[in-house]
């Protein structure tokens, strides 16, 4: 079953990078409180997520902030090293969140598992976005496959005005 509005986010563990090195926080954790935007792509550094959907969210921070939102958090199915990597090479600070579900568990509860294996990337994420409110989802916003659109910060924006 793929998560929808009025959905609570399952608990999973996903791993992000502290000044301590990797640390692993529930997704109960991460996503309960306040209002969350959290956006996933199918994979780092490749062409779409590291030149329009990571950087739309660092373009659009304030923005986001400005609409209610109080934490971005892009997941992927990887390893925080790698997701460490993009961040710092995509000039990502405190603006957001990098999450690494590393083995897929969390894409696989949400109902949002990409079988990538015809390219060599084995089982991703699909491109979306979820508008979570208190541990809640608001709007899950799943691209279809091969589009970027509605998991975009400026879709995002306009969803939540």
């Amino acid at each position: 079953m793929t998560i929808g509005a009025g959905d609570r986010i399952p608990a999973a563990q996903l791993t992000i990078m502290t000044e301590n090195g990797p640390t692993p926080v529930d997704s109960s954790e991460l996503l309960g409180k306040g209002r969350t935007v959290l956006f996933s792509v199918p994979g780092p550094f490749t062409p779409t997520c590291s030149a329009e959907h990571l950087p739309g969210y660092v373009d659009h921070h304030s923005a986001l902030v400005a609409a209610g939102v109080d934490r971005v958090v892009c997941m992927s199915v990887s390893d925080i090293f790698v997701m460490d990597a993009w961040a710092k090479s995509s000039g990502v600070t405190d603006q957001v969140v990098m999450a690494a579900d590393g083995n897929g568990d969390f894409t696989t509860a949400l109902g949002l598992e990409l079988d990538a294996r015809a390219f060599g990337m084995g089982s991703r994420s699909q491109r979306f976005a979820l508008i979570v409110e208190d541990g809640t989802v608001v709007e899950a916003l799943v691209e279809p496959p091969g589009e970027f659109r509605v998991s975009g910060a400026d879709f995002v924006l306009e969803r939540l005005s």
